[in-house]
C-alpha cells in the first residue's frame, strides 16, 4: 500500500476517514474482498440481489464514497457494485498495471466472474470511464450498457493543466485545495447539505496519496465501433482536464446509437444526473 502513498500514516489517516464514510452508506450494503490476479478488490453491494446488476468503476484518486449521493435512487432498481479500482486510494490492493494492456479487462474479468455477474451494465467517471471504455471494447458480450462521465481516452487530454496542477500539490492544504478547484471545474464544490464533506475527503487523499501520471492510451475509431451495446456520455464543457467538445465530435461520429450530452459550463466534475442515468439505464 505504501507504494501509492507517501508514508505508512498517510495510508492509514485515508483508511481510516474511508471507513468512517463508508460507515454511513445511505442503504443497506455488504462489504465484499474478492480475489484476483492482481491482488484483493474491495466491493460495495447494495440493492436486490435478484436486480439487474450495475458495476461502478470511480475516478483517480476515488473510491466508493464517491458515489453515496446517487446511489440510492440506484440501488432501488439496480443491484450496484461499487467497486474500489486497483492502485488507488480505496481498500483494494495498490497494483497498477499498464493501462496499454489487457491487465485491467482480466481484473475486470475476474471481479465480476468472483461476483457471479456475467452481463452487467457499467458507470464509469474519468478513469473509470477510461476502464469502462477498455473492458467494453474488449468484452461487449458481458456489458449491457455503458455510461460514461468525462470520461478519459476519447478527446484529447490537457497536459498544461497538469504544470499547473502538480505545483500546486505540494503548497499544502490551500494547493491542495486550489488544485482540486482547477481539477473538477467551475462552480461552488458544496451546494447542499452534506457536500462538504466530499471535498474535505478528496483533499485529504490528495495530501497523502500519489496519483498515476502520464497519458491514458486513446481508443481509436475501430475500438469505439465495438461498443454495440446502448452508450450515454455526459460530458462538461468547460472540462480543464480533458477536451470534451472533442469527445463529444468522436462519439456521435463513430457511434451514432450513443447518447451524447454536453453541459456546456460544467467542468471535469458533473453532479445531479442520477435520475437521467437511470432513466437512461431503465430503457
Amino acid at each position: 500500500m505504501s507504494t501509492i502513498y507517501k508514508s505508512a500514516d498517510g495510508a492509514r489517516v485515508v483508511r481510516e476517514r474511508y471507513l468512517e464514510l463508508l460507515g454511513r452508506w445511505p442503504v443497506d450494503n455488504q462489504h465484499l474482498r474478492v480475489p484476483t490476479r492482481e491482488g484483493e478488490t474491495f466491493v460495495v453491494a447494495c440493492g436486490p440481489e435478484s436486480a439487474p446488476p450495475l458495476i461502478l468503476l470511480q475516478g483517480s484518486g476515488g473510491n466508493a464514497a464517491m458515489w453515496m449521493r446517487d446511489v440510492a435512487g440506484w440501488a432501488a432498481h439496480f443491484r450496484v457494485y461499487a467497486v474500489d479500482l486497483i492502485g488507488e486510494p480505496g481498500l483494494s490492493a495498490p497494483s497498477r498495471p499498464p493501462l496499454a494492456s489487457e491487465a485491467y479487462a482480466l481484473w475486470l474479468d475476474d471481479v465480476m466472474d468472483a461476483l457471479s455477474i456475467m452481463r452487467a451494465s457499467i458507470i464509469g467517471v474519468s478513469l473509470g470511464g477510461w476502464l469502462a471504455l477498455d473492458y467494453a471494447t474488449r468484452r461487449p458480450n458481458r456489458v449491457e450498457g455503458l455510461v460514461l462521465l468525462s470520461p478519459a481516452g476519447i478527446g484529447k487530454e490537457r497536459v498544461s493543466f497538469l504544470f499547473k496542477a502538480l505545483p500546486l500539490l505540494m503548497l499544502g492544504r490551500w494547493g491542495r485545495r486550489k488544485a482540486m478547484k482547477m481539477a473538477l471545474g467551475p462552480g461552488p464544490m458544496a451546494r447542499e447539505p452534506g457536500d462538504g464533506e466530499l471535498p474535505l475527503f478528496v483533499s485529504l487523499i490528495f495530501k497523502h496519496f500519489r496519483p498515476r501520471i502520464g497519458k491514458k492510451p486513446v481508443f481509436d475509431d475501430d475500438a469505439l465501433r465495438r461498443l454495440t451495446m446502448p452508450v450515454m456520455a455526459i460530458v462538461g464543457g468547460r472540462d480543464a482536464m480533458l477536451d470534451s467538445h472533442e469527445t463529444r465530435r468522436r462519439l456521435e461520429r463513430a457511434l451514432p446509437h450513443a447518447s451524447v450530452c454536453l453541459l456546456p459550463e460544467t467542468g471535469h466534475f458533473i453532479r445531479n444526473q442520477t435520475a437521467r442515468i437511470l432513466e437512461f439505464l431503465r430503457d
